[in-house]
């Protein structure tokens, strides 16, 4: 009996962590500043299920894939759904006219929905 208790137990705090999805990126805004780099404002949405799975950050990256900046994001956004986090100061290469934001999360890795920003010179 206690055997089957365990594994109720196990199956459960698995579909626990499974429900909590993949990470979402609902909103970006990007300000140039004087220096010209940039400010990326990121709105992320997860089902943040407490430390075992949790929305861990966010990158920006060129249309091709090229990792340019990774914000990471320190701790689970339980109650703080969607939730926005900022990066300053990131400096793009010449040419880059837009970029791919696309979240990550501690069990399903990349996934959900990515946002693609044009970017003002």
């Amino acid at each position: 009996m206690k055997y089957i208790i365990w594994q109720i137990f196990l199956l459960l705090t698995a579909v626990g962590t499974v429900s909590a999805g993949e990470v979402d990126v609902v909103k970006v805004d990007v300000q140039p500043d004087d220096s010209g780099a940039y400010r990326f404002d990121v709105t992320l949405k997860h089902a943040d299920a407490g430390w075992d799975h949790y929305a861990d950050r966010w990158e920006i990256l060129t249309v091709e894939g090229e990792v340019l900046a990774t914000r990471v994001l320190v701790h689970p956004h339980v109650n703080e759904q969607p939730f926005s986090r900022s990066l300053s100061g990131v400096v793009l290469p010449e040419g880059v006219s837009e970029v791919v934001i696309r979240g990550h999360d501690s069990v399903h890795g990349y996934g959900g929905k990515e946002r693609i920003v044009k970017l003002s010179h």
